[in-house]
């Protein structure tokens, strides 16, 4: 009895699955391998197609600018030119005037500097105070009278910004302290242009120019640009506010009111004015002994 239990317990134990199941088995794993080998699948990453890049505004404002080289005429880069700016007749003007020595792009040349990048306040001065175009060549253009309209320099300067950006910007002069201009002043601007302001000599051959010519914008532009030996002043170290004080200030120098009365004698300062004083204390006494001398001959 326990024999036969246990033999019919070993056939079970050892015994496998029919055949047909087996078989089946086999076949249904080959099936779920071929599906999965033929199956799409998602792409690799560097596959996979990339989405359209959106639109941005400089990709758009590139494509609806023309260029320069399209257009032959370079505008200010950044801003649009001022309403009633003329860039054609700007581009004659620089041309037949600027360009021979500051090149046909402004990339400069021996006989001049180069123009890129040097900021609409500086053409603006530089044109506005008569100093270009040279008349003649010279170390230091002094102040004269302007070559060209206002309104053709404003056309000068929108072309010559188109070169390439940089540089200060034209300033908008308001009135400003004149207590304020004066401290401003004595304390940057005396030293050379004098506490007067008729200028002075420096180095070299050059000079303080006056400024019993210079406006109120042309005194802010040449703060802010710094035009020959004269050192800028960026808003770091004055203020519009500033600014506007010491062109102020400029003003009231060119006026009268500061005379403390009698001749001014173009306010060469106290030891001038003595000096030249003195010389004519001198030539009266002088007339005054050669009278007395030919009466006592008599």
């Amino acid at each position: 009895m326990l024999r036969t239990y246990a033999s019919i317990g070993q056939r079970r134990s050892t015994a496998g699955p029919p055949v047909p199941a087996r078989r089946r088995g086999r076949a249904l794993a080959a099936l779920a391998a071929l599906a999965m080998a033929v199956a799409p699948g998602p792409l690799p990453a560097a596959a996979q197609p990339l989405p359209p890049a959106p639109a941005t505004p400089s990709a758009v404002a590139t494509r609806s600018v023309p260029s320069v080289a399209a257009s032959g005429i370079p505008a200010a880069p950044g801003a649009a030119p001022a309403p009633g700016t003329d860039l054609a007749r700007g581009r004659q003007l620089y041309e037949q005037s600027c360009g021979s020595c500051h090149g046909p792009v402004g990339q400069g040349s021996q006989r001049g500097p180069s123009l890129v990048g040097v900021g609409p306040a500086d053409v603006d001065f530089q044109v506005g105070t008569g100093r270009m175009p040279l008349s003649q060549e010279a170390p230091q253009p002094m102040h004269r009278d302007p070559v060209f309209t206002p309104e053709e320099t404003r056309d000068i300067v929108a072309y010559v910004v188109g070169f390439g950006p940089g540089g200060p910007a034209i300033p908008q002069v308001r009135p400003g302290s004149l207590t304020a201009g004066r401290d401003i002043y004595q304390a940057n601007c005396a030293a050379c242009h004098s506490a007067g302001g008729i200028g002075a000599a420096l180095t070299n051959g050059r000079v303080a120019p006056a400024l019993s010519r210079a406006t109120p914008l042309q005194v802010a532009e040449a703060v802010r640009v710094g035009p020959g030996l004269m050192p800028a002043f960026p808003p770091q170290v004055l203020t519009d506010q500033q600014v506007d004080a010491v062109a102020s200030y400029v003003q009231q120098l060119r006026g009268t009111r500061l005379d403390r009365g009698g001749v001014s004698m173009g306010r060469y300062g106290p030891t001038a004015e003595g000096l030249l004083a003195w010389g004519i204390g001198l030539l009266l006494l002088m007339l005054l002994v050669r009278w007395l001398g030919s009466r006592a001959g008599e």
